[in-house]
């Protein structure tokens, strides 16, 4: 069950001090992601899907889950964020439009990240389509499939760290060392604009769901783990919806890294068992997801292994497969105790993310 929820004392106002934390801020305008999305090989457009028996189980009008386990082949939301961040660097050094100019434009290039699986796939597609390198750190704790779905993609695979924040620690040291281009989907202090491009890419996806809906929904369920899908949608959300949409992010109890920030007023790094959540298993977030959702989510709550796990199980039954982190959002939706507390009734219509495949 959700196991701790937090109406967003700094709604609107945000941090009160961003001293220590990363400059910069959240990319709330999609326009240039969209129009290089545009000249992408493999785009499309995911589905988004109406189910009226979820709908009818916490009675709320409508549930609408955006399926992004298709996504450019890859499947994840990921295959936006950083494929897209290397598809600008290689957009200013080469006609977005000249396909054989771009496909070598980063040729000689190097980039590196720390990933729970996803996110390094979409580093590893990104630089094979562009004629760059890439490197990816995993923990001990990321299954070895990824890394042979990693390698296939043409990817170098280096373990190291007993969890994400160890491995992270070593792709900074090996970027810094062999002049590498490090591309994390987090910020910190002296390390936002990739970050930035990153979460930039996110947006397409939440521009697609608000295209998708007939009518606008009442409230939005987001998973977390570093804050970067949630920062992103959140402001696709704002944009389109305005503040009619309440929006409520979720995390797993054993990282609950945005809603201890929220509680302290600043980024705290949070210490946990290890998720079955693995690629929202983040103890510390970025910066730049903290500042922006602190000003603009309503919610926070943080949702435990086991109950996802069933809720993943469920999904599968109706034709949805998708794994722990996948799912976390409709889970925390599908299993609060009280809906009332967050105003969800019978007008209600909600969107959740599918975020991944299964595991």
């Amino acid at each position: 069950m959700p196991v701790d929820i937090l109406k967003n004392p700094l709604r609107g106002d945000g941090l009160s001090s961003t001293d220590g934390l990363a400059t910069g801020s959240v990319a709330t305008d999609a326009r240039a992601a969209l129009a290089l999305y545009a000249n992408c090989p493999v785009k499309h457009q995911t589905k988004l899907q109406k189910f009226d028996d979820l709908a009818a189980r916490i009675q709320v009008e409508e549930v609408w889950l955006k399926l992004e386990s298709e996504r450019m082949g890859l499947g994840s939301f990921k295959a936006l964020g950083a494929a897209y961040a290397i598809a600008k660097q290689a957009a200013s050094r080469a006609d977005s439009g000249d396909t054989d100019a771009m496909s070598k434009a980063l040729c000689g290039e190097t980039y590196i990240c720390a990933s729970a699986g996803n996110h390094g796939l979409s580093v590893a597609a990104g630089a094979q389509l562009f004629g760059a390198n890439a490197v990816v750190v995993l923990a001990d704790t990321v299954p070895e499939g990824f890394a042979d779905r990693l390698r296939t993609k043409g990817a170098e695979v280096v373990r190291a760290g007993a969890d994400y924040e160890a491995s992270m620690e070593v792709s900074k040291q090996m970027a810094a060392e062999n002049g590498w281009n490090l591309l994390s989907d987090g910020s910190w202090l002296g390390y936002w604009q990739p970050a930035q491009d990153v979460m930039e890419g996110y947006l397409i996806m939440g521009h697609e769901a608000a295209d998708q809906m007939d009518q606008p929904p009442t409230h939005v369920f987001l998973q977390a783990g570093v804050g970067g899908l949630a920062a992103a949608c959140t402001a696709v959300a704002r944009e389109r919806w305005g503040d009619d949409v309440t929006v409520i992010v979720v995390e797993p109890s054993a990282a609950p890294a945005l809603l201890e920030s929220i509680k302290a007023g600043t980024s705290v790094d949070t210490t946990g068992p290890v998720s079955s959540m693995g690629r929202l298993d983040c103890k510390t977030p970025s910066h730049l997801a903290l500042k922006y959702l602190a000003a603009e989510a309503d919610y926070f709550t943080t949702i435990d292994d086991q109950t996802v796990e069933a809720c993943v199980g469920e999904l599968g039954q109706i034709g949805v497969a998708t794994s722990p982190s996948g799912g976390a959002g409709i889970a925390a939706l599908l299993n609060l105790e009280d809906l009332q507390h967050l105003d969800l009734d019978a007008k209600s219509r909600v969107l959740c993310y599918i975020s991944e495949g299964p595991a």
